[in-house]
């Protein structure tokens, strides 16, 4: 099973594939623990792990230092020391916020929530389904919170659901400095008037309703009765879908796809230049689209 993680966390993991034989654990003990030989095999242990940390933390607080730059100091944790277990949500938020994060993120962590049934994912590991409701609720809070915040300076939205995005961006709770809990995200989740999913890989926003997405409209799949789900399938984004929403933001990204693809078009060899060309074409139909039906909130920030 694939894993998913974050640019950094891919450098980190192909420096550390270097520094131990091949075949060998990434944090191989005896590749690693140079200063305590023990018998046997295996990996650091979690107290060598925690020492590593505090001296990266110290090392990297002296570079700071030592080069004039305050504000890359990493500062004294206010919960004690930081250990290993606390990396789990960290890299949770990461994944969460990427294109189709939290599908990535169920996968990560051993289930996937539209596929395993309650009984099963009671068993799981650490309350997967609570963790994948909280980071879906505080992706959707900053998603509506930044659409509340760009109609709120006049910016416009376009799409078969705009009317519906600006209802739920001026009337959507704000959870800055908030604590999410699982109860809370459960309780959240079911308002589907406050639910905006960001899809920056198909330049759109979805404020998804049930009986109106197409992404699962295509009979019985993934175990759901006529293919409707509680969430929306944001890899299978369907251009005439009702939930679709697009901002100013989204039709000046849609025409440097368009240009993106018009240079790589210009290399290609003649049927895939052409399909290149035609794709754009469609983008900058989307944003002209939007440009000429775009609306904007009544009563913006002044």
């Amino acid at each position: 099973m694939p894993w998913v993680a974050i640019t950094p966390v891919v450098n980190a993991i192909r420096v550390l594939e270097r520094m131990v034989p091949d075949g060998s654990l990434l944090f191989d003990g005896r590749a690693h623990d140079l200063r305590y030989h023990r018998p046997g095999t295996g990996s650091l242990k979690p107290a060598a792990i925690r020492h590593r940390i505090e001296d990266f933390v110290a090392w990297a607080n002296t570079e700071a230092l030592t080069h004039h730059l305050p504000g890359e100091a990493i500062p004294a944790d206010p919960h004690g020391k930081i250990g290993t277990a606390r990396f789990r949500r960290s890299l949770a938020w990461h994944v969460a916020r990427r294109p189709n994060g939290l599908v990535a993120l169920a996968i990560q962590y051993g289930h996937l929530r539209t596929a395993v049934s309650g009984a099963y994912a009671s068993r799981g590991r650490g309350g997967i389904h609570e963790l994948l409701d909280m980071e879906t609720v505080r992706a959707v809070a900053d998603t509506v919170a930044d659409l509340h915040d760009d109609l709120d300076s006049g910016g416009g939205v376009s799409g078969p659901a705009a009317r519906r995005a600006i209802t739920a961006a001026a009337t959507a709770p704000r959870f800055v400095g908030t604590v999410i809990t699982a109860r809370t995200a459960r309780r959240l989740l079911t308002n589907e008037d406050a639910i905006i999913y960001d899809n920056p890989h198909a330049l759109l926003l979805c404020h998804y309703k049930r009986e109106q997405a197409l992404c699962h409209r295509k009979g019985h799949r993934d175990g759901v009765k006529d293919g409707v789900k509680d969430t929306p399938s944001l890899d299978r984004c369907v251009p005439g879908c009702g939930n679709i929403v697009r901002t100013d933001q989204h039709a000046i990204q849609l025409r440097r796809r368009a240009d993106a693809l018009d240079k790589r078009a210009a290399l290609a060899p003649h049927p895939v230049a052409e399909r290149l060309r035609a794709n754009a074409r469609r983008l900058r139909d989307y944003a002209a689209t939007h440009d000429r039906t775009r609306m904007m909130a009544e009563n913006p920030a002044e």
